[in-house]
């Protein structure tokens, strides 16, 4: 059964750890990521972009293909589903079709709307019990169409979208999605230790977790960082996985062009990515 992320977060925070948040795209994804983390014995989050969404045919779909995976596969590991950098529209439907947590991502609009359309969420997640996590200061890099260029948000303006009553925030510090470009400045702590002290309790997301350097992620950790997102990092093991399989010759043996077969070697890279980072982020045997 799926869960709210909310208790795992807040034990993350009070206990120095992260939670991982790996995106899905396909049934190998679900299946590879699921698996790690019972073998690690670590509670995860499972993230779903809008485009992720209409890929995988629709958030119901995507609900009923989790659910009945952790059913087959025995999953007992708390599980959270979460919509990542969600519209209001996208959010609703998350809602409705049985998420256990959504992302408002109104970081790109005038913060008066941010705070009025999360104030709304604020509302109706708490009724149905389902985590919520709001965006302050735009991430950089490249989200299913949407650019930022890794801007530092404002700790009071993150104070602001906290006292809402959300369940975790985002807040961009010098971070990025997909691969960081090699005059990257790094993560801004400063940043990242004045929002925490305004916002106190509060779990924080680290968004374009792939490519920061381990002792950056570390270091965020200790500073109320409770949830790390990777998707890029899962995407480039696979596509590199998959292209080793072929390279080797694999898909002309036998049977190796079944799909099933194809897929295994990419499906495998992305598990131990997974048993990684959960080892990284100090969440193993947190469940």
């Amino acid at each position: 059964m799926l869960v709210s992320a909310e208790k795992m977060l807040k034990k993350a925070k009070s206990e120095h750890y992260a939670v991982g948040q790996f995106n899905i795209n396909n049934l190998e994804w679900i299946k590879a990521i699921l698996l790690a983390s019972q073998e690690m014995k670590a509670p995860v989050i499972l993230g779903v972009s809008e485009g992720a969404a209409k890929y995988m045919c629709g958030y119901k779909t995507i609900v009923d293909m989790v659910e009945g995976m952790m059913e087959e596969l025995n999953i007992s590991v708390p599980v959270a589903l979460h919509l990542d950098h969600g519209s209001y529209e996208a959010c609703q439907k998350c809602i409705d079709a049985g998420f256990s947590s959504i992302m408002y991502d109104g970081s790109h609009e005038a913060l008066e709307d941010n705070i009025r359309k999360t104030k709304e969420l604020v509302e109706i997640t708490k009724k149905k019990g389902i985590s919520l996590e709001a965006e302050v200061g735009s991430i950089g890099g490249e989200e299913d169409g949407v650019i930022g260029r890794g801007e530092c948000a404002d700790p009071t303006e993150c104070k602001q979208i906290a006292d809402l009553g959300i369940t975790m925030l985002a807040a961009g510090i010098g971070n990025i999605h997909g691969k960081y470009p090699e005059n990257w400045e790094g993560l801004s702590f400063d940043t990242l230790d004045q929002i925490q002290k305004q916002t106190g309790d509060m779990p924080l997301v680290l968004h374009g977790g792939t490519g920061i350097p381990d002792e950056m992620v570390q270091k965020a950790i200790t500073l109320g960082v409770a949830k790390i997102n990777v998707n890029t990092e899962c995407q480039l093991v696979f596509a590199e996985g998959t292209r080793e399989y072929i390279e080797e010759g694999k898909d002309l043996e036998g049977k190796g062009f079944d799909p099933r077969k194809l897929l295994s070697y990419g499906t495998e890279a992305i598990k131990e990515k997974v048993i990684e980072k959960i080892k990284l982020f100090g969440s193993q045997g947190k469940a």
